[in-house]
C-alpha cells in the first residue's frame, strides 16, 4: 500500500501528483477551476477557505461525498 503524501501548502503540485490526480480532477473537489488550481500550485496565495477544505479533507475530517454536496449546495 502506498504511503499517503503529506499535505504541503508550499508544494501543492507535488501533493496532488502524489495522489495521482490531474489538476482538473483534484481542484474540482474543492470548488476550484483547473486554471485557479494551476495558479495556486505556481505560488499564488491560497484562499483560507480552500486551504481549510484541503486540510479537512487531508485529515479525513470531511469525505469527498461531503465536499461534493457542499460545492453543489454553494452553487445554488
Amino acid at each position: 500500500m502506498a504511503k499517503k503524501p503529506k499535505l504541503d501548502f508550499k508544494n501543492l503540485a507535488d501533493y496532488r501528483k502524489a495522489l495521482g490526480l490531474n489538476q482538473s480532477d483534484f481542484w474540482k473537489k474543492f470548488g476550484v477551476t483547473q486554471s485557479g488550481g494551476s495558479r495556486y500550485e505556481s505560488g499564488r496565495d491560497l484562499p483560507k477557505s480552500v486551504a481549510a477544505l484541503l486540510w479537512l479533507a487531508d485529515g479525513g475530517k470531511v469525505s469527498e461525498k461531503d465536499l461534493a454536496a457542499a460545492i453543489k449546495a454553494a452553487s445554488k
